[in-house]
């Protein structure tokens, strides 16, 4: 059991990062997956013009800990419900959402209200969205096992 936990602890986090709907901006998206990547994570991007129902089914099939959304184009309080949503009427409840992009602080409550969390802006520390995904995956993680016993 020892040799599971110590395995499990030493297994990467495994993140979707998508764009989501009709943004074709991608550098910030670019920049995070490289973070990511050198910050120990297995990386997966979704490319462009996603849907929501793609994200989840992406976010299912590849096994992920996380999904990373960005959005500049102002539909985050649309399209970002939307694939929790989509996990959630398939009984998804441990891969944390993460939202980045032009965010209005109006916007952030209720959009972690519906369980996407961070909101990160233009020009957030890429040392705060690391720890923050870090941080919240092994909440997700510790919570599951408690459940599991």
């Amino acid at each position: 059991m020892a040799a599971q936990d110590h395995q499990q602890q030493q297994k990467p986090i495994r993140i979707l990062v998508s764009k989501l709907g009709l943004d074709g901006h991608d550098r910030g998206a670019l920049v995070i997956c490289r973070a990511l990547r050198d910050a120990g994570m297995e990386v997966i991007y979704s490319g462009l013009f996603c849907s929501p129902e793609q994200v989840a089914k992406a976010a299912i099939d590849e096994d992920v800990d996380a999904v990373a959304m960005s959005l500049l184009n102002g539909a985050h309080l649309t399209l970002f419900p939307k694939v929790a949503h989509f996990l959630k009427e398939r009984g998804i409840k441990d891969i944390l959402l993460v939202g980045g992009g032009v965010i209005p602080e109006s916007d952030k409550k209720i959009l972690e209200n519906e369980g996407i969390t961070g909101n990160f802006g233009p020009g957030t520390p890429l040392s705060i969205i690391i720890d923050h995904i870090r941080n919240n995956v092994k909440n997700l993680q510790f919570s599951k096992e408690q459940k599991e016993k």
